[in-house]
């Protein structure tokens, strides 16, 4: 006997909720309520007449004959998505819905300023913007884009470059007249230095100098300070009110460079290794980019370049 027709677009639900392993998160992907999800999924398990999934109380996994039937369907619901993605994109003006995640920082001050004039140019596109400095995976929380600022893009994914960037070391003029100025990297031992939240343990800066003619030096030096923090803008606002002197990324220093504001520190020597040199844009590797996804990288690109 066949399936019953609804059973075909259950099987679908049954392949995404495998990817998000999440009722929630697969609710969100396809638009429908964590109840009806629930529901779809019951009622496919009774036309298969045996468990496809196993619930706990913290994550959501299939059985064997669960991952048999996703394993058997996978393919085809993908290249049925793309086909239609790709329909949907030749059909008029681009639209739907473009999920992206980024860091917290970079969003407020970057990504979001360039949202208005990119809804001006495409009207019919909707974004979520998820601010998150956690790392997601972006297949299993339904992301379309995610924009990180790192060192190199993992190479299971689709990398666009949005810009270069680079580490800048600042202090306020206030903080460096009572304190004053490291002649080298390794005076910042005596300094307050605002350091990035990574770990509980010590923390050490890196600084290279290039000299014509010669090899280039490099430094590590250990830095303590009265400040960490997991936000670059906190660790900026604390430099600005004279805590210290602060690493940061110039997408959140740059804008704020000036003899009233923050001046740069030991400016001959270039930070390394702490933040990444790159923000990519970054989504799940898949043989069609959705239109509106391009127009979005795109839009950042020349966005952000400027």
């Amino acid at each position: 006997m066949s399936a019953a027709p609804t059973a075909f677009a259950d099987l679908h639900l049954l392949t995404v909720l495998a990817q998000t392993r999440s009722y929630t998160q697969a609710a969100r992907r396809l638009g429908v309520s964590k109840a009806s999800v629930s529901m779809r999924i019951a009622e496919l398990e009774r036309t298969a007449g045996m468990p496809l999934v196993r619930r706990t109380t913290r994550s959501v996994g299939l059985t064997e004959i669960g991952q048999q039937l996703v394993d058997d369907t996978q393919v085809a619901f993908q290249r049925i998505d793309q086909s239609f993605a790709r329909i949907k994109d030749l059909a008029g003006s681009p639209r739907g819905l473009v999920r992206v995640t980024a860091p917290v920082a970079l969003g407020r001050q970057h990504i979001a300023a360039t949202l208005p004039a990119f809804f001006a140019r495409y009207p019919e596109v909707r974004i979520e913007l998820d601010l998150n400095d956690r790392l997601v995976n972006l297949t299993q929380e339904g992301f379309d884009l995610a924009i990180r600022h790192t060192q190199t893009a993992p190479d299971t994914h689709v990398a666009w470059v949005l810009r270069e960037s680079r580490s800048l070391l600042v202090a306020s003029t206030a903080y460096l007249r009572e304190h004053g100025t490291p002649a080298k990297p390794a005076d910042l031992a005596q300094h307050a230095c605002l350091l990035y939240l990574r770990d509980a343990g010590a923390q050490s800066w890196t600084f290279e100098r290039t000299v014509p003619r010669k090899p280039a030096e490099r430094v590590v030096v250990p830095v303590n300070g009265p400040l960490r923090a997991n936000n670059s803008e906190v660790l900026r606002e604390a430099a600005l009110a004279g805590l210290g002197i602060g690493l940061l990324p110039d997408f959140s220093a740059a804008t704020y460079l000036g003899p009233k504001q923050l001046v740069p520190v030991l400016a001959q020597w270039r930070p390394l290794g702490f933040f990444g040199e790159r923000i990519y844009a970054i989504r799940p590797w898949a043989p069609q980019v959705p239109r509106a996804v391009q127009l979005l990288v795109d839009h950042l690109r020349l966005s952000l370049a400027a």
